[in-house]
């Protein structure tokens, strides 16, 4: 696959990297279980919770994937950006569409019960923002200057 010169150039595919952080975390638990005991009540809370969790990350995912198909700009992060995108879930967070994903693995870590699981969100958010965030960040500051950074010291990184 070739990658346009005018572009972030991350090099991980974001999705991958929760998909494999759940795989990686789901081989740690049937190595060494870790189960998040709480009782019948606790557990009744932490899959409520959990669900909570898997259904506003998706819906943060879709949500944002939306606004920039309507702002006629890619959502994938090896793609050039031509246009900014500043409202919805833009307003709190400059990655909603990360910030969802670390949601729903954290939230299928906790309706399952599975302590690992729910932690490699953590894993998985801090690669992301390592790899993908900060690639991005220093490419949108040369594409889009001075709107952009004013839009950084408005707006947080994760939230």
């Amino acid at each position: 696959m070739s990658e346009p010169a005018d572009s972030p150039r991350v090099r991980v595919l974001p999705p991958l990297v929760y998909l494999a952080a759940f795989g990686l975390a789901g081989l740690a638990d049937r190595l060494r279980p870790w189960p998040i005991a709480t009782g019948d009540a606790g557990e009744l809370a932490l899959r409520i919770s959990g669900g909570v969790l898997v259904a506003a990350g998706l819906l943060l995912d879709f949500w944002s994937v939306r606004l920039f198909r309507r702002a006629g700009t890619s959502p994938l992060p090896f793609q050039p950006a031509s246009a900014m995108v500043g409202a919805g879930p833009y307003r709190w967070t400059r990655n909603p569409m990360y910030l969802g994903m670390t949601m729903a693995l954290a939230g299928i870590g906790l309706l399952l019960g599975r302590a690992w699981i729910a932690l490699s969100a953590v894993a998985a958010a801090l690669v992301i923002d390592r790899y993908a965030i900060a690639r991005e960040e220093r490419y949108l500051e040369r594409r889009f200057g001075d709107a952009y950074l004013a839009y950084k010291r408005r707006v947080r990184r994760w939230l």
